[in-house]
């Protein structure tokens, strides 16, 4: 799917009235008629609402919704803050029609007074401003943003919650309403998918409104999600004739004294990930624990408490670098020598970006085709900090151009920043993937799919969607709590079969 901006949704809206030579306020109609559908299903008509409106046109969806509530035996009450000097065309008409069903429905909120005396089981709309906020909030709307929020009445918002920007992140001081559900339009907001605004939205609903298809399709954004169709359309086929070399090789390198799980780990989800061949490269340490535990994995051990050595080997279709293997001298040593010869795609993980992150200098040797996967602490240590989450993500996207690599950001949207400067959000997963091992599986993950010939940034897709729906499956069978990184490579046959229909 693809993420639009405040403009570009507001362009498509345009766009949609025009050629379906419909009304904007027929759009509004539906609009409300999406979030009237949400309240019928989830609520029975004793239930009041108040519903707190602007003066735009996300004030006229609120309004909308009113009427609609109210022709179905809900108890409606409005209120309509008068935060600026005229209402919208549209938001005037709906006031109006509201006004003449039952004026003593609607009351009319003044600058510097606030609402008062609510019973706790009422529910609270937010209807007061949309994705069109473009400048910080006056001290009266912010003030009465703060009011709402210190009150105990559940919460929905339309659209988007008053106060917070569809494209940026809004600062730490903003005031913003509360929301335990949002109910958006169709097109995700891309503020949507990032942590500082988790406390604001709650769950967040898209309601489809018959925005125009071709709009969508023909209008070109940076930003999408990751859809399991665009992955299925490039997932290599497994012919019954081939055998497994054809499918790849790849090595492992890692792993130190007292740090053999995560090689094992990465070397157990390499073998889920469809390759042919693994081999994994470590210390004398690690060998025991893992060829007790990967016993498909082949083994090549270079140093006794480290690796002392990451050679290439002639065989190898794909490496992976950095789990478990520490930043001593000696590695360091072995690291850059390395880089410097490699020319395999490659993907770095841990300790690889520590030690990038140490010696800038070996940036600019990584190979072509290749993955970072850094979480957000090892992001800043590699590009700098940043100021928000949002920032962060168009860090690495700068990098990934620069760099001309794949650059995969962990977290719970997992986003995925490619060298064409394309970037894609990864919706699926969930909190219980939070554990130690999970780096490790995914970057096991993802250096099987580059040996299988995948280019960096279809491995970095297919990975991370496969990554995060076992961990979904792992947790539908355990449960976030108790759900480990081995947990989450057991399901990938799962993770596989659901989106290959294999």
């Amino acid at each position: 799917m693809k993420i639009f901006s405040a403009a570009q949704i507001k362009a498509c809206d345009a766009y949609t009235i025009h050629a379906t030579t419909i009304t904007s306020l027929d759009l509004i109609e539906r609009a409300a008629g999406a979030c009237a559908q949400f309240i019928f299903e989830r609520y029975k008509t004793g239930k009041p609402f108040v519903i707190m409106c602007g003066m735009g046109n996300n004030g006229a969806d609120g309004l909308a919704l009113a009427h609609i509530l109210l022709q179905n035996g809900y108890g409606v009450k409005v209120f309509v803050l008068l935060h600026k000097n005229e209402h919208s065309p549209e938001n005037k008409t709906l006031l109006n029609k509201l006004l003449k069903i039952n004026a003593s429905l609607v009351d009319y909120v003044h600058p510097e007074t606030f609402l008062t005396d609510l019973p706790e089981g009422v529910i609270l709309v937010d209807a007061i401003l949309g994705t069109g906020l473009s400048r910080p909030l006056n001290a009266w709307l912010a003030d009465f943003i703060n009011h709402i929020n210190c009150l105990p009445n559940y919460k929905l918002a339309i659209d988007i919650p008053s106060g917070m920007p569809a494209d940026t992140i809004a600062s730490g001081d903003a005031s913003i309403i509360m929301a335990n559900e949002t109910l958006s339009f169709q097109l995700i907001k891309r503020s949507f998918l990032h942590p500082e605004t988790e406390m604001y939205c709650g769950n967040i609903h898209f309601l489809e409104i018959g925005l125009h298809p071709t709009f969508i399709a023909a209008t070109h954004t940076h930003y999408q999600t990751i859809e399991s169709e665009k992955l299925i359309s490039f997932i290599k086929a497994k012919h019954k004739f081939s055998f497994k070399n054809e499918h790849g090789h790849v090595f492992v390198a890692g792993g130190s004294k007292g740090m053999s799980g995560a090689i094992t780990l990465a070397t157990k989800a390499a073998l889920r990930s469809g390759v042919g061949l693994v081999t994994s490269i470590v210390p004398e340490q690690c060998y025991t624990a893992l060829q007790t535990n990967a016993l498909e994995a082949m083994c090549k051990i270079h140093g006794t408490d480290e690796l002392t050595q990451i050679p290439i080997y002639e065989t190898a279709s794909a490496i992976a670098v950095g789990v478990g293997m520490g930043t001593g001298d000696n590695v360091v040593s072995a690291f850059a020598h390395f880089i410097e010869s490699c020319t395999l795609p490659t993907v770095f993980d841990a300790d690889a970006l520590n030690i990038l992150a140490k010696h800038g200098e070996l940036m600019n040797k990584i190979p072509a085709n290749s993955i970072l996967t850094p979480h957000v602490g090892e992001c800043d240590r590699l590009f700098g900090k940043s100021t928000n989450s949002m920032q962060r993500v168009e860090n690495i996207r700068m990098q990934a151009m620069r760099y001309k690599i794949c650059i995969v950001l962990k977290g719970h949207h997992t986003v995925v920043a490619g060298p064409d400067g394309e970037c894609f959000y990864n919706l699926n997963g969930n909190a219980g993937m939070a554990k130690g091992g999970s780096g490790d599986a995914l970057t096991g993950i993802l250096s099987g799919l580059l040996a299988q010939g995948y280019t960096a940034v279809q491995a970095s897709l297919l990975g991370v969607y496969l990554h995060a729906s076992a961990g979904d499956i792992a947790a539908q069978k355990l449960g976030e709590y108790s759900m480990q990184a081995s947990d989450l490579i057991d399901s990938l046959p799962k993770a596989w079969q659901k989106l290959s229909k294999v």
